[in-house]
């Protein structure tokens, strides 16, 4: 403790700067992604904008933010802003003997941070919204039949849907007459999040 100590009053201003910027930064982030794979931190929800001008579409704030105006002003972003000048700064100081060069640098590299993790951000939204099963994509499509389906919407029985390569099992029912295991059925309409209305083909 007492040789990092004395590492870190070795240092210039700049550099303490910096590398407090980093641990801070890095400690904040490490922090959210724990959040987020436990699934408790995402804090970015989707809000429309309509302006004077017209709508600008729909932009992810952050709850934590100040009414999440500004996507640019996200918690997440600045956090991601001042990782970048942090280890900016500390990584890059061999390469500039001049401090003011040196600040530029890192200011760079921390919206150049903000850009890459937006990006992958957004990518990862964009997959996992692909990949999320939606009951009313069934609708029109054809499924096979698990468990009977009694007739006249006496009861529920199983149908089977294939989904991207997966296979959803969902609650349906039928105005019809009942549908025996292994028939095949056509999607009408969705009752409910986990139950169809079908009719036999």
């Amino acid at each position: 403790m007492e040789t990092i100590s004395t590492w870190f009053n070795a240092l210039d201003p700049t550099m303490k700067a910096f590398w407090c910027i980093a641990i801070f930064a890095s400690t904040i982030f490490l922090i959210q992604m724990v959040m987020t794979f436990i699934g408790i931190g995402d804090a970015d929800v989707e809000t429309d904008f309509d302006m004077p001008d017209g709508d600008i579409g729909s932009m992810d704030g952050d709850t934590l933010d100040t009414g999440g105006t500004l996507q640019l002003f996200s918690v997440r972003n600045i956090v991601n802003f001042l990782l970048g000048v942090g280890w900016g700064g500390v990584c890059l100081q061999p390469y500039f003997s001049d401090t003011a060069l040196l600040c530029v640098a890192a200011l760079l590299t921390g919206c150049a941070f903000v850009a890459v993790f937006a990006f992958l951000f957004k990518q990862m939204r964009r997959l996992e919204h692909d990949g999320a099963f939606n009951i009313h994509d069934c609708v029109g499509q054809v499924g096979d039949v698990y468990l009977r389906i009694p007739g006249e919407r006496r009861g529920e029985g199983k149908v089977q849907y294939s989904f991207q390569g997966s296979v959803q099992e969902l609650a349906a029912i039928t105005n019809g007459h009942e549908i025996p295991s292994g028939g095949k059925v056509r999607v009408l309409e969705v009752i409910d999040n986990h139950t169809l209305l079908v009719e036999q083909l």
